[in-house]
Order: C-alpha cells, then structure tokens, then sequence
C-alpha cells in the first residue's frame, strides 16, 4: 500500500494536515490508534483562539492570526465536503479579570505585542459596565475584561468528523486502531504496525500528539512533548445565555454551558478529581452567576500536548529526510493553517511559510 504521505496521527492535527495536502493532489494514508489512545481531538474547548499567544514570539502570533483569518474559508469548503455544520462564530473573545492587577498587567502585556505586530491585535479593555453591555451575565465580582475581535469558537468533535468523513471522500486512507511500531526506509519510507500490517510512502508526518515522544526518535526528532491534563464540566442544554466564548466557560452549539479548564501537571493521568472541578464550578458561578443554577451533566479530563515553550514544532528530520514532525498546543486554531499552509512547508514550494523559529534547534 504506497501514498505520496503517511501521516501518523489522526487527530485533528493529521487529518487537517492530511486533507489539506488531499486537496492538492497528493494521495495519503492516516494511521490512527485504538480509543484507549489519549486523544486532545476529543476533549478539549473549542476555541479558534488568538489572544494571549506570541507573547514572547511575535511569529505564533501572526501564525495564530493567519489561521484564524483562514478558518471561515476552511470551514466553508469543509462543509461542502462533508455535509457537517461546523458551528464557527467568529464575533470576539473574553479574557476575563476578577482584580485590576491581573488585567493591568496583560493589558500592558498586549499592548506589547500590538506594537510589536505593528498595530495588527484588535483588543479593547472593558470595565465591569461596559462588559455587562457586552455580555449581560457577567456578574459583580469581575473587574474587567479584555475583548479580542480575532477569536471565536467551533464544534471540535463536529471538525474531527468533517475531517475523517472529507478525508476518505477526497480519497485518503484512514486506517483505525493501529500503533506504528516501526519505520524505516530506503527508496521509499516502510511503515510497520502492531496489526503487522505494512505500508509505504514517499513522505512522513508525525502528528500523533503525545505518542510523538515515544516515535519521534526513530525518525531523528527529539519531541519533547509532554501532557498537561485539563478537566472540564458541561451543563445541561440552556437558552441562549452567553453570547461569546471565554477562557471560563462558553455555550456550545448545542445550548450546553463548557466550563473549563484546569491546567495540570499530572503526567499521563487524565481523570477528573473533585477537587478541579469544585474550582471550575466555583469560578464559573462567580464569573456567571446564573449559572449557579444551572445543572452538570457531564465531566471529563483530556491530556493536552504541550512543549517546553509551549509553542508549536514544525521540524523537518536531518536522518530521515522526508519525515516531519507536526505538533501543537493548539490544533483547533491552527486547523486551518495546517490545512492550507502547511502543504507548501511539506513540499517546499515557493509558497511555503517560514517556519524555522518553531524548529527544534531552539531546544539546543
């Protein structure tokens, strides 16, 4: 079985990557693990997010901005293809502050990088008064807010299912319930799995988040990975009751209130724990009050891959040319970019973005 890629990895990171080099023609097969696999496709919060990234690295700002200006195009051609709402609101996002300290002291942060972008990070400061225009559940106890006009939010599982159901109409391959055990390669790259199954390809991108750490060695990467867990509650089915997304809680396309999420460096444990998600409840009713009587139905935790800086490695391997190593923090805001940009990178057209700053020498 030959393609022009294999992408190890079916999360939504591989399968944008791969249904983006589809739509250029190319032929692809997607491994992908059992559902025993950790799997940040399936838990994590939805937002197409640009606030708060590139704080120190001016370049994943722009590469945030990039593919958040590119999702309304990538969600329309999607839907064309799969026949799945994506359910994408693009109408700003709240960073909300509960002491004028804290917000003082990212205001200051953003008008850094606002300047150092050259003027391009739309934001503006709002006051409790003016948040309560914005957004009439807000309660008393929040000090303020930063309004972001670039973020928004999408469906994740209804962006993971366009994706695989695109994928396969587009032609590719996607081969559930497998571990890649081994790669070699000659002519062409060999890729054998725990099934004993076999499959060749011209090129490789290893997109399978925190499996990376284990794999990327074979293929000359160092990938150094590693998970942060992040538990999350959902209520029931509400009316409309907030009207844009924020880092405590947003509502889901299908009426439910998210409330999320803890940030914890627990190693590959991802249960939830009574403790995280008294804290998410506690914050969410102070932020929301009406919330407070709303009702929890459903909880779960999900490891998050995070790098050492916690940005993105975009890294080409020098010991098996060919291969590629693609992994992020942020694979609902980057869907776009890896789908539309990142082909050029793979292929090192002339259109191909600059992406040296996310290698892994700045691990050195």
């Amino acid at each position: 079985m030959e393609s022009d890629y294999i992408i190890i990895g079916g999360g939504i990171v591989g399968l944008s990557v791969g249904w983006g080099l589809l739509r250029r023609g190319l032929s692809v097969t997607v491994l992908d693990g059992g559902d025993g696999s950790f799997r940040a496709s399936r838990g994590n919060f939805g937002l197409v997010w640009v606030q708060g990234k590139g704080l120190k690295q001016p370049r994943y700002a722009r590469w945030s901005q990039g593919s958040a200006a590119a999702w309304a195009g990538f969600a329309a051609e999607l839907q064309d293809g799969a026949g799945i709402d994506l359910h994408l609101e693009q109408r700003g996002g709240l960073d909300l502050h509960f002491s004028e300290d804290t917000l003082d002291a990212t205001v200051a942060q953003f008008s850094a990088l606002k300047e150092q972008l050259g003027g391009d990070y739309p934001f503006e400061v709002l006051g409790n008064n003016a948040l309560r225009k914005e957004e009439p559940a807000i309660g008393p106890k929040l000090a303020g807010a930063i309004l972001h006009h670039q973020d928004g939010q999408a469906n994740p599982l209804k962006l993971l299912r366009s994706l695989a159901s695109d994928v396969r109409r587009r032609g590719g391959r996607v081969v559930t319930g497998v571990k890649v055990t081994e790669v070699d390669k000659t002519d062409l790259f060999r890729v054998i799995c725990d099934t004993g199954a076999e499959y060749q390809s011209r090129k490789i991108v290893l997109a399978a988040g925190l499996g990376a750490a284990a794999l990327g060695p074979k293929l000359g990467f160092r990938a150094p990975v590693r998970p942060q867990r992040g538990q999350v509650l959902i209520t029931e089915k509400l009316p409309p009751t907030l009207r844009l997304p924020s880092l405590i809680a947003r509502q889901v396309d299908e009426g439910g209130i998210q409330i999320g999420a803890t940030n914890e460096e627990v190693g590959y444990d991802d249960h939830t724990t009574p403790e995280g998600l008294a804290r998410l409840a506690s914050e969410a009713v102070a932020a929301y009050p009406v919330l407070g009587r709303a009702q929890l139905v459903r909880s779960w935790g999900a490891l998050r891959i995070m790098t050492p800086d916690g940005l993105p490695i975009y890294q080409h391997s020098a010991t098996m040319p060919g291969a590629s190593l693609v992994t992020c923090h942020s694979g609902i805001t980057l869907a776009a970019a890896h789908a539309l940009f990142l082909p050029d990178w793979l292929e090192g057209t002339d259109a191909s973005p600059d992406l040296e700053v996310f290698g892994e020498a700045r691990f050195s």
